[in-house]
């Protein structure tokens, strides 16, 4: 049986890596997509999670949920990687919808329609998860798991020296998540970073002018390798997002570690911080699974097969 998953977002380039695999492969159930502020605004990060959906077609369309967005963040966004809009500045087309659904009532009308069978994938700020928490407290103990895409373990952050995006955009919510009385697994950049993809990437995936998913990704992955070369200085590329879905798909391709874990809330230069009690005689107790070390030929080859998976299926 298909694992019932739902995926909430920033979109974001890798996160439409990750949707992509994630929307086409046969053992996840992707009942629902929901969008938050993060990498782009949250109107923005709405219209491109529809938009992708749209584009995408893929053979069972999730349900839409559209997030607001923190009430207050710090003054970063990923535009810089990934484009104006997020998406490679390709402004993809989307239809009006007649109702949009608010991001923390589906996530919770779908985890009280499944009870512990349901898996969140948390892609971006986890803004709508925290809410969802606290609009109904009772579905922590049905949500099947928490896989996080966020943090770092040694404090060596991306958007500060000390911080992860996702969580110094929304620190009292990442807050909230980790100390939530949920099932959690935390993929940190000291993992992601492991797996950077080199500039062969595109030619391991088919070129297929009647697939919307190959177009798709030979429009947003050659966008990725100039801005990591122009602003990271890397001749390659992270795919951050992907590399947590792959997770998901194939956790025994990773080494995780049982964890005490909290963030930074209130500090000048260590906002979003994550911070871990690793010592012999701690004080907190633990709270989640953190992944350590990952087998990166493994995860890249998995990923190599979902997007031409999504390649084949999306035609």
């Amino acid at each position: 049986m298909a694992r019932k998953v739902i995926i909430d977002c920033d979109p974001g380039i890798d996160d439409a890596v990750a949707l992509m695999v994630a929307l086409f492969d046969a053992e996840l159930d992707v009942v629902a997509v929901t969008s938050t502020a993060g990498n782009v605004p949250a109107d923005q990060a709405g219209r491109n999670l529809q938009g992708l959906i749209e584009r995408l077609d893929p053979p069972r369309r999730p349900r839409i949920g559209v997030g607001s967005g923190p009430s207050s963040a710090p003054p970063v966004d990923g535009t810089e990687l990934n484009g104006s809009d997020g998406l490679a500045n390709l402004q993809l087309v989307v239809s009006s919808l007649h109702q949009r659904h608010p991001a923390e009532k589906l996530i919770c009308d779908e985890i009280r329609a499944a009870p512990e069978e349901v898996t969140i994938v948390a892609l971006g700020p986890m803004t709508n998860i925290a809410r969802a928490l606290q609009r109904d407290p009772t579905i922590a103990s049905q949500i099947g798991r928490i896989v996080i895409m966020g943090g770092a373990i040694n404090c060596v952050g991306s958007v500060t020296p000390a911080a992860e995006f996702n969580c110094h955009f929304d620190a009292m919510a990442a807050r909230t998540v980790f100390k939530s009385r949920t099932t959690k697994t935390l993929i940190p950049l000291d993992v992601t970073r492991q797996a950077a993809f080199g500039l062969d990437l595109l030619d391991q995936l088919p070129n297929l002018e009647s697939s919307p998913a190959s177009q798709l990704l030979h429009q947003l992955l050659p966008f990725v390798y100039r801005s990591h070369r122009q602003v990271l200085g890397i001749e390659g590329i992270f795919l951050h997002d992907a590399i947590a879905l792959a997770a998901v798909l194939h956790p025994e391709m990773f080494e995780m570690e049982e964890m005490a874990g909290d963030v930074e809330t209130s500090g000048e230069i260590t906002l979003g911080a994550t911070i871990f009690d690793r010592r012999e005689h701690r004080s907190w107790a633990t709270n989640m699974e953190v992944a350590t070390k990952i087998n990166v030929p493994q995860v890249q080859d998995c990923l190599v097969q979902g997007l031409r998976a999504a390649i084949r299926g999306a035609r």
